[in-house]
This record gives structure tokens, sequence and C-alpha cells, in this order.
């Protein structure tokens, strides 16, 4: 059976959770391999949506296993406030597991990501404050701890007693603000990770035998691709590797163990907080897009940006990612405009860019090139094939597929799991 890496094809917030939570009923193992507890999926069962944010979308499929990958920097608080919502609405928690290579997010991550922020000023880059990028931080540095040092008490009071003081020292030296209180800190991580205890495991191996089995491993991406700290719009990205190959060192398996990748695109496009954004529409037509929707953040709640479709961004995903499909979202939110724009070029000063460039100076100012299409003005959401959809949505659709060179395998036309045109089976 394939192994399938699901990522977002744009800056995130694609409708990931509802095509994550149509495979992970399929799926025998689901693995969340990168980010943290700053992104998350809305998915629905028997008619009840849960906002998920670090635990992996499998949790809703009573036979599949649950896995927090090595890439994942983990917030061992917020599990916990997860796993407890989640035990109060009924659902297993005994099937979900967290790498013991994983990055721990502590107190002072998130205090330190506030400060950082606050410090920017109008350079800010929209960070959720999670500590998601301080965590990285001390893991690149080689300061951060880890779920394995939990597993000792005694090492991981000691470790953490020596990064409070440090952190306390930037704290108070460098922003002037009160030292975090380092006996409160670990006394409440001493109690949050012995209840950590049954979780923890080498998921390393976990996956590898699964796919060596045949078992069906669905790898559950977060945000987008132009979110990925080293091929996103930098510095206006997260911390982490949410394209394809951020599943190979996130979960701790080679690269050839992923047969297929799925890039999620919404039918049109958006993103949350600063950076360029070439085909934004700061217009009644932007806000219109916004509302019908429904374009606010799971996590965060904050308003999104909204555009036409930028396949400048999808070719870019397509490549960087290796998409052997799309699945495409929300299509029924562009049902009443008479019109519609996919940009395939950007101009600046006479110059025209097919490839999304690396400088976000070029980037700033830069035209959308146009293709416009002519609406179908009409209602979609009961339609279960492709022929059943009007003409001009299958033309918009084909567009999509020429302009990227991938296949549209799946086409969203409403928010419920049934109001989904599958063209051809992912999983």
């Amino acid at each position: 059976m394939p192994a399938l890496a699901v990522v977002g094809a744009q800056w995130g917030d694609e409708g990931k959770g509802k095509m994550i939570d149509y495979l992970a009923g399929k799926a025998d193992v689901v693995v969340r391999a990168a980010g943290g507890n700053n992104a998350g999926h809305t998915v629905v069962k028997d008619g009840k949506k849960y906002a998920l944010k670090l635990i992996p979308s499998g949790v809703l499929n009573p036979r599949a296993c649950n896995i927090i990958g090595n890439g994942v920097v983990f917030d061992v608080k917020g599990f916990f406030d997860e796993v407890d919502h989640l035990k109060a609405e009924g659902l297993a928690m005994d099937k979900i597991f967290v790498s013991d290579r994983a990055h721990l997010v502590l107190p002072y991550h998130r205090v330190l990501d506030g400060l950082y922020e606050e410090a920017r000023g109008a350079a800010d880059i929209g960070t959720t404050k999670k500590g998601i990028g301080p965590a990285y931080m001390d893991k690149v540095e080689r300061s951060g701890l880890r779920v394995c040092d939990t597993c000792d008490p005694r090492r991981f009071a000691q470790k953490l007693a020596e990064q409070i003081d440090r952190k306390n020292e930037i704290i108070t030296g460098v922003f002037h603000k009160e030292p975090l209180n380092k006996e409160e800190i670990i006394s409440e991580y001493l109690e949050l990770t012995a209840r950590l205890q049954p979780y923890i495991a080498d998921t390393g191996v976990m996956v590898y035998e699964a796919i060596r089995s045949g078992k069906k491993v669905l790898f559950e991406g977060a945000q987008g691709t132009m979110l990925d700290i080293d091929l996103g719009t930098y510095p206006y990205v997260t911390s982490s590797h949410p394209t394809s190959g951020g599943f190979t060192t996130g979960a701790g398996i080679g690269a050839g163990a992923i047969s297929q990748v799925l890039g999620i695109v919404k039918a049109y496009t958006t993103r949350v907080g600063r950076g360029p954004f070439v085909t934004e529409l700061l217009d009644e037509t932007g806000e219109r897009i916004r509302q019908v929707g429904h374009e606010y953040g799971t996590v965060t709640g904050r308003a999104r940006r909204c555009g036409w479709l930028d396949a400048v961004v999808l070719k870019y995903a397509a490549r960087v990612n290796g998409l052997t499909g799309i699945a495409l979202m929300l299509l029924d939110v562009l049902s009443e405009f008479k019109t519609l724009n996919i940009c395939y070029a950007y101009e600046k000063d006479g110059r025209r860019f097919e490839h999304f460039p690396a400088d976000l100076e070029l980037v700033e100012g830069c035209v959308p090139v146009y293709k416009e299409l002519p609406g179908w003005q009409c209602d979609i959401s009961g339609c279960r094939s492709f022929d059943e959809l009007p003409e001009n949505a299958r033309n918009y659709i084909r567009e999509i597929e020429e302009l990227t060179g991938v296949p549209v395998k799946s086409v969203s036309v409403g928010p419920d799991r049934e109001q989904t045109i599958i063209r051809e089976e992912i999983f």
C-alpha cells in the first residue's frame, strides 16, 4: 500500500483538514512530522467539528495509530489540553505516540517569542507566539531539551533549570522584563512529563515498520509550501519544513519511502500575516471571497488576506514537493463570480517572471499577469462527479492542470465530506 504525503501548496489554510480527515479514515498510521501547535486542522466527524492543533487527524479513526514525529516541536502542556478536550468528547487517546527525539516547547520559548516579535515593531513577522521559533532556535543551537530527556526526572530538572537561568538572563538583561519563576516551571513540568511517559516511543521505527509491512501510512502536512523556512517567502515563514522533504527527516524515514505527494490547493489564494502577495484583492471581491469562504484562522481567528489563484506559486509548489496529484478545495466559493482570474506570471519594470523569485523586494510591486476565465454562477454543491460540474467549472480545473502539469484528483464543492468529487482514487 502507498505511503502518502499531504502538503499545503500555498500559504497554508488550503482546506487540508477536510482531505486529511477523508484520507485518515482509510489510514493505518497518521504522522505529523513538522511544526507544532501553531497550526491546526478543522476536521469533522458525525457532523461535529474538531479543531486539532498538535494531535494527528487519525485520532478520529478508531483503528489508526497516530504519531507525532521527531521533527515536531512538542508543547506538552498544549498536548494535554488537547488530549483532555478530546477525551471529554468521547475520543480514545490510547493510540497516540510521541517521538523520543522531538524537541520540547517550554514556557520561556513562548515568552521569548512574544518579546522578539514585539521588538521587531512594524517589521513583525506575524508569529502566533506559541514559542515555535525559539524552540527551533534552541534545537539548532544545540541547547534544546528533547522528549527523551524527560524519562529521567532528575536529569530533566537539572537541564531545565540551566535553560531557565540562561533565558532569564535574556529576559531581564535584554528586554528588561521580570524573570520567570524557575521553581514553579520545574514543578509544573515534572508533573506534566511524568504523565507523558506512556506516550513516548521510538516513532521512526514504528513508521518504518508500518511502511515495510504494507500498511497505509498518511503523512499529515500542516501550514504550506510558501511558509517553508528554506523554500518559502523568507522571513515571513514558519520555522520548519512543511514541504514534502520535511517528512523524511521529521519522521525518521528515507526519501524513497513516500510514493505519492498530494498538494492541497485552494481554488483561490489566501495568506495570513505580512509578506508579498501578488494576487491580493483589496476590494469588494477580496472581501466577498473572505466572507463566503469563512477565511479566518483555525488557531488564531485572524482574518486571512484573499486574492485570485496564483499559478506561479502552484508551479513552484509542484516542483519543490514533487506533487503527483492535486486536491482542489473550496471551488464552490467562486460560484457567484461572473469572471475569474488565474495568475500565470508576474511583471515588474518590463521583466516577466514565470517562476517564483527568492528576493521578496523583487516580488514586492510585481503585477500579476492574468488569464481571465468565465465563471459558472450556479450552485455546484450538489455535484458528485466531474461531468456534473458546469462546463466553465471543468475548464477552470483543466486550466490549473495545464499550468501546473499535475492532475487534479479530487474537487471539493462544499464543507461536508460527501461534497467531494473523486476523479481518481488517492489512497
